[in-house]
């Protein structure tokens, strides 16, 4: 047996027990916020497809990946690591912006985040399950009562869950998805340092989806407003590349089901952003609603801490 077999490969521990991690993934988490509100402005113009603009700016998060390893002349992955990396890359560069970008096409962001609100939890699940983390009772109670408030906080602002439908189905495999790629990076960057995993898995990603990208814009011609190009750099810059490197710093920070839930603030601060840049209604009930998201997130951070 080599030392990359699973048989006697055993899990790195999380690099500190310092908040650090909280930070890093507050910083991620930012980032992220954006994605839903641009990515619906991007698909709303008409002159994007949504296959172009998912699979375009994981494209251009794969050059700035592939520039960055090179220039720092990375050690290659080892054995069993790439196929680890083959399951980020299938669920945070190809599975989440895929699934979404087709969602948001008759889906508002206000209504995105209803059911992205629900990634912190799933990161939690997989992470304990993959990660071997044992959280205590208290953890997972406030976790759930901090995913329930993120989602009726969201169903509200975006007129109610109703009926399941097309969307809604194309978000749920996005979390499922994500949240895998979230826990395998997670403990992947305990190994390969934390801009060093998104980098490989967009490397990893980056031929298909340029072919991908290619024949979209054979089918599609991409066009669009300077705006419009602008926010689709920001989806490739930061959305998908410099925001990840924030992000699995601190879930290898660790331990990684206490500082996800910082996610809790997302479905917030996307909705804020969607009433700045889409100007959907900002109302009392939506202030005090990510109020209560904050403060469950913080009860959930605050109990693992301890």
């Amino acid at each position: 047996m080599t030392t990359d077999s699973s048989a006697t490969r055993r899990l790195a521990p999380p690099l500190s027990s310092s908040r650090a991690g909280l930070w890093w993934c507050l910083v991620g988490v930012t980032a992220f916020s954006f994605t839903l509100p641009f990515t619906r402005m991007v698909v709303d113009g008409g002159g994007m497809s949504p296959l172009f603009v998912s699979c375009g700016r994981a494209v251009v998060a794969a050059v700035l990946a592939a520039v960055a390893l090179l220039v720092t002349r990375q050690r290659l992955p080892r054995g069993t690591q790439w196929a680890r990396l083959a399951v980020v890359a299938g669920g945070v560069v190809v599975g989440f912006p895929v699934l979404t970008s087709f969602a948001l096409e008759t889906a508002s962001a206000s209504h995105g985040a209803v059911v992205i609100a629900l990634l912190p939890a799933a990161t939690a699940v997989l992470a304990a399950l993959r990660g071997h983390e044992r959280p205590r009772a208290s953890f997972w109670v406030t976790a759930a009562l901090g995913a329930t408030a993120a989602v009726g906080f969201a169903a509200v602002q975006g007129g109610g869950i109703g009926g399941l439908h097309g969307s809604d189905l194309l978000l749920l495999c996005a979390v499922l998805a994500c949240g895998v790629g979230y826990a395998e990076g997670g403990l992947l960057a305990r190994e390969l340092g934390a801009w060093q995993t998104i980098s490989w898995a967009l490397v990893l990603a980056g031929v298909p989806m340029a072919f991908v990208t290619g024949a979209s814009v054979v089918q599609s011609p991409p066009t669009g407003s300077p705006l419009d190009w602008a926010l689709f750099g920001y989806l490739g810059v930061v959305s998908m590349f410099l925001g990840f490197f924030a992000w699995y710093r601190g879930l290898a920070i660790g331990p990684m089901a206490q500082v996800s839930q910082v996610q809790l603030v997302q479905p917030v601060l996307t909705i804020s952003w969607a009433a700045l840049v889409l100007h959907e209604q900002l109302t009392w009930p939506t202030v005090l609603g990510g109020a209560a998201v904050i403060v469950c997130a913080g009860v959930a951070v605050r109990s693992r801490l301890r």
